[in-house]
């Protein structure tokens, strides 16, 4: 899996969440448990993964639907 996007902005990971299920890409948002280890406050992010092969697919997605700004850049 590869990281789509860190944000801990909620009505993003849900409008992210929106997309990547209505176009049946498969993701998960990891460190969502986190909020209990940092108190509830928001403060650290949550990571959206999505499976290596959909990555490309899923970047599409988010820039069409005019976030492209949000997603990680690779390092490569």
């Amino acid at each position: 899996m590869k990281e789509l996007l860190r944000s801990n902005d909620p009505v993003l990971l849900s409008f992210v969440s929106a997309l990547l299920s209505e176009a049946g890409i498969g993701f998960m948002v990891a460190d969502g448990n986190m909020s209990v280890m940092e108190g509830s406050i928001g403060v650290l992010p949550r990571r959206v993964l999505v499976d290596s092969e959909e990555i490309e697919t899923a970047r599409q997605i988010l820039t069409e639907a005019g976030i492209g700004d949000v997603i990680k850049q690779d390092k490569d």
